[in-house]
């Protein structure tokens, strides 16, 4: 009998031990998930779904919900019948011009409830009273971690860049031999760097060369080398409109061109402004110096220091299958009329696998007063080019 009753409180303790450690560990997950479901947003639709989650962004009346069971989820604002948030969005309204940090606090932020295509943006309780918008009006809506981040966060210089690295070669052996080197790197970097917001500055960064010999035994070899690299910071003081200061230096082997230097700055405006194309008009004020190589017989020519600007239009195109990038410029000088140049550039890139992608390009050179030689040096230069080009891609 004692044993039995023993038996039994020792089951009875082991029960209630099992009991207690399983309420221990599964407690504090449901307290979680409760706290959990009191936090997340409400999509309801159209046709009744309910979906607990989290609001992601809103982009020109696509809003993006994301759930656990389905991932992010696309709707648009005619799917929508209601929306909840629990935490703050900021609303930026299309018909509202947002310049930056200068009327950011023009911005509505709060926590929103949006029904019958009416946006309700409700701040912290005893600031200003609720905003409301239609949604049709709602270009983005983003959290506001974002938008801080975006308005008033200044990003190191080594964060924010995007570009493309482009490399070629050619090499041949027979009774000539041959090879050829090109290689390509473009940087920009817009702040803030987000298309729901005005640019406030933006640094470009640009490399390109090719090299080459021809080689045969008992002649003499022929080398090809072409250089250029330019740097360019622009200040927006509108939406369109920037100053610029910007440097940029060439060598040209071809045209007997040893450096051209040229120091300026001057003023931009973005004609052409949307998803998939953009075009910048130029002009500037400058300084331009141009030394030259020494080729004999011709009697050496001395060093060119002009006064003149340079006009430039750069377009870039980003289509289905490839993206476009030309730049077009025309470089007077003022104080020696017949030192005028040109240049044309032209690259197309062909997006193969991730960031990796295919480039042709060309770069037409025209300069209108090269050294003395003998046989005369060629005004025009043309280079055709084509390698494997990886994008670069830097977040803030």
């Amino acid at each position: 009998m004692r044993i039995a009753s023993l038996t039994r409180r020792s089951g009875f303790l082991l029960g209630l031990c099992a009991s207690l450690a399983f309420a221990t560990a599964v407690f504090p997950v449901w307290a979680a998930q409760a706290a959990g479901a009191g936090s997340q947003d409400l999509l309801v639709l159209t046709n009744g779904d309910r979906l607990h989650g989290k609001l992601v962004k809103v982009v020109d009346g696509a809003v993006t919900f994301h759930t656990d069971a389905l991932g992010d989820v696309k709707v648009s604002w005619a799917d929508v019948q209601e929306l909840q948030t629990a935490e703050r969005f900021a609303v930026l309204d299309k018909t509202v011009k947002q310049r930056g940090k200068k009327n950011a606090g023009q911005i509505p932020v709060g926590t929103l409830h949006v029904e019958n295509q009416t946006i309700s943006v409700q701040p912290s309780a005893g600031a200003a009273p609720e905003t409301t918008i239609p949604t049709k009006n709602a270009a983005y809506i983003v959290d506001q971690h974002t938008l801080d981040q975006q308005v008033f966060h200044q990003p190191n210089f080594f964060t924010g860049w995007n570009g493309a690295a482009t490399a070629g070669a050619t090499l041949i052996q027979a009774t000539q031999n041959q090879y050829t080197e090109s290689g390509s790197v473009g940087l920009v970097r817009v702040v803030p760097g987000v298309t729901w917001l005005n640019p406030r500055d933006r640094t470009s960064l640009d490399f390109s060369g090719s090299f080459g010999k021809i080689s045969q035994p008992g002649t003499p070899t022929i080398k090809t080398a072409i250089f250029h690299a330019d740097a360019e910071r622009d200040e927006y003081f509108a939406a369109r409109f920037f100053g610029l200061a910007q440097t940029a230096f060439d060598h040209n082997f071809a045209q007997g061109l040893a450096l051209q230097s040229i120091f300026g700055g001057g003023i931009g405006f973005t004609a052409i402004k949307n998803v998939r194309d953009e075009l910048d008009l130029k002009g500037t004020i400058q300084y331009e110096s141009q030394q030259f190589l020494p080729i004999p017989p011709a009697p050496a020519n001395p060093a060119q220091h002009l006064v003149g600007s340079t006009f430039s239009a750069n377009y870039m195109g980003k289509f289905k299958l490839f993206s476009v990038a030309q730049e077009l410029a025309f470089v007077p000088a003022y104080n020696n009329p017949r030192a005028y140049s040109a240049n044309e550039t032209d690259t197309i890139t062909f997006p193969t696998y991730k960031n990796l992608g295919f480039t042709v390009g060309t770069l037409d050179s025209y300069l209108n007063d090269p050294p003395l030689s003998v046989p005369p040096t060629k005004r025009n230069s043309f280079q055709f080019t084509m390698g494997i080009t990886y994008a670069i891609k830097s977040r803030y």
